[in-house]
């Protein structure tokens, strides 16, 4: 029992609202095409959260032992850091995780193709294991890439791309022009909230070593990039649903515009890394609202 929490902290549930936000997105445009199937949904939810959690162990492993998570870190302490778990213990949990995302993953693949189309079942099964590299090598390998400023590039193409369009095309088993502004949006955001860490962490992650885009910007850039991110996803939402039309209740989500806009304004006159620390979960949960509000606002009729 004493181990629960840790664990669970290590998982960082905050984290799988987020993930999901693809899946939910891809799923409701699935719906509105005529083309929804419950088990891929399903699977597909826990396909992702699986890999999430895969991603949050690697990355908690990969910075612990490298030194990069310690007292200069702000935020919730990791749990190698805090030494409740050792990385032994942690490297046992990250391979039983593999084994789970390989079983949710196959199990995803044929309720979506079955044996029918062996072409996607090889593609899809490709894009699993790139998505099990991109979750491991963000801050584990000799060379991870989290490390060499490409973090941002692997969360716009996972979290937004390939989450959204994948799952829409788990359904349909067809490429729609439909999804890719929102795919996009969806992509700009995620990174946002990677870039509001990485704000967080500039002064630490800069004496440990660990190279990202915003320590490679600096603050004042890093800001008006992450205005870029958030500013532009909004407006790309907007310029989709003017192109994509179909009723008034398209533009549900410009109420998730509410609290972006309000942590636009808050990251502006941020300084210190509690500012930013603090904005993280209004961020993600504002982008998980945005996804949902999006995607119903095309199936109610």
């Amino acid at each position: 029992m004493n181990k629960i929490k840790p664990w669970l902290s290590a998982m960082r549930l905050r984290t799988l609202p987020l993930s999901v936000s693809g899946i939910i997105l891809g799923s409701c445009f699935a719906f509105y095409n005529g083309h929804f199937s419950p088990w891929v949904f399903g699977l597909a939810i826990l396909t992702t959260i699986s890999l999430q959690v895969l991603s949050n162990l690697a990355n908690d492993y990969g910075d612990g032992v490298r030194g990069t998570d310690n007292d200069e870190r702000v935020g919730p302490q990791r749990a190698i850091q805090s030494g409740e778990i050792t990385p032994e213990e942690m490297l046992e949990a990250i391979k039983f995780n593999i084994v789970v995302v390989i079983i949710f993953s196959l199990s995803l693949i044929w309720a979506s193709f079955g044996s029918a189309s062996i072409l996607y079942v090889l593609l899809f099964m490709l894009l699993g294991g790139l998505s099990v590299y991109a979750a491991l090598n963000y801050t584990m390998g000799d060379s991870p890439y989290g490390y060499r400023a490409l973090g941002d590039v692997f969360v716009f193409i996972f979290f937004g791309l390939l989450s959204t369009i994948g799952s829409y095309f788990l359904y349909v088993h067809t490429l729609d022009h439909v999804v890719v502004l929102p795919a996009i949006a969806l992509g700009l955001l995620s990174v946002g909230v990677l870039n509001l860490n990485n704000m967080r962490d500039i002064k630490s992650d800069t004496n440990a070593g660990k190279i990202t885009l915003a320590v490679k910007l600096g603050m004042e850039k890093a800001k008006t990039y992450h205005f870029i991110l958030v500013i532009g996803a909004m407006l790309i939402t907007i310029l989709y649903s003017i192109l994509y039309y179909v009723e008034p209740y398209n533009f549900m989500y410009l109420l998730a515009f509410i609290p972006l806009i309000i942590h636009v304004k808050k990251i502006k006159v941020a300084q210190q890394p509690d500012d930013f620390d603090s904005q993280l979960k209004v961020l993600a949960l504002s982008s998980f609202l945005f996804s949902i509000l999006l995607g119903i606002g095309y199936i109610l009729y």
